[in-house]
């Protein structure tokens, strides 16, 4: 069994009621999430051996952040415990014209005040097939970020391949620090991905199109994609393709740049009716290492991406909590919806 570790933050996530406003009733459910957590419960539904490694309190709030990965099938035993808190955040889910809204409480979490020594990766990354890291994690502060680079090149003397999802957060940073700590992890992944923003925030690379304009060019998106494969060393370079229309409904595609033998694939197209976005991209980076670490084509693993992450945004919450069987009869032409009896 392939064995894939992820390395970030989990948080709270706190939500109103269905399409609520944030308090407009005093409920908000609680539930966890956070970027790399979201890809390892992907990738543990998939089949696979899913380590999560992160830091979270010693409280009630910690425990119970582990107990939801362990009911997904993840193997939290890399787990360090300690710190004064975890990151909270509050996701108001929009509808029609009204966009949704993330508020972050995440200032002196656990994972926040790691740094560089903080985690022992040989041994947390021994036997290991793939590290996934993310640009969220490092936004948090430089000691984490110093960890996450350690994680990366730990993980690339240990044999193992390496994803970075560039996940731009305008709330956590500005372009000039995400590019000043980006733009070099970059150069040691050997799969990228991003969206638009991503690629010019994180890197500085440029983008072509708009999309919230409905205007979608995969020329422009292959242009950008060579260009990152040329500038970082990238074998792979994802890049996924929403066409918000509103905040009910999306087109969702991906195009992938293989560098090593000059193909660009484009993915399937779906027309989302939405339930929850978030996790979608957490969802498509987790469907394309599962298809990569477990020897599909490159055209093939993209298009086990695009399905996985459009599944995704139909169920509420972080995590994806779909079959690897479910993802290949969605990528397999069968999007009809309709009920198995």
């Amino acid at each position: 069994m392939k064995r894939v570790v992820t390395f970030g933050e989990i948080m709270l996530r706190l939500s109103p009621p269905g399409l609520e406003r944030f308090f407009q009733s005093p409920v908000l459910s609680a539930t966890f999430g956070g970027g790399e957590a979201n890809v390892a419960v992907s990738l543990a539904h998939f089949g696979l051996d899913s380590r999560y490694v992160t830091r979270v309190p010693s409280n009630p709030v910690g425990d119970a952040a582990l107990k939801a990965l362990r009911a997904e099938g993840v193997n939290v035993d890399g787990v360090l415990r300690g710190g004064a808190r975890l990151g909270v955040y509050f996701a108001e889910t929009g509808a029609s014209q009204r966009a949704g809204n993330v508020v972050y409480d995440r200032a002196g979490s656990s994972i926040s005040e790691t740094a560089a020594g903080t985690f022992d990766w040989p041994r947390l990354l021994a036997g290991a097939d793939w590290l996934h890291v993310t640009g969220i994690t490092p936004a948090l502060g430089p000691g984490v970020a110093a960890a996450t680079a350690e994680a990366v090149e730990s993980a690339r003397a240990a044999g193992a391949r390496v994803s970075l999802d560039l996940n731009f957060r305008r709330k956590l940073w500005t372009e000039a620090q995400a590019q000043a700590v980006l733009r070099p992890l970059a150069s040691r992944a050997h799969v990228v991905i991003a969206n638009e923003e991503d690629l010019q925030a994180c890197l500085g690379v440029p983008v072509r199109a708009d999309v919230r304009a409905g205007e979608v060019s995969a020329a422009a998106y292959r242009e950008a994609a060579v260009r990152v494969g040329r500038d970082f060393g990238a074998e792979l370079v994802a890049v996924t393709l929403r066409e918000s229309f509103s905040a009910s409904r999306n087109g969702w595609s991906a195009v992938l740049w293989d560098a090593n033998e000059a193909a660009f694939h484009e993915g399937p197209r779906f027309d989302v009716t939405l339930v929850d976005r978030i996790g979608g991209g957490d969802s498509f980076a987790a469907g394309l290492i599962f298809g990569l670490v477990t020897g599909r084509r490159p055209v093939e693993a993209l298009r086990f991406a695009v399905a996985a992450s459009a599944l995704k945004q139909t169920i509420p919450g972080d995590f994806n909590r779909v079959t690897a069987e479910e993802v290949d009869r969605l990528a397999g032409g069968d999007a009809s919806g309709r009920v198995r009896r």
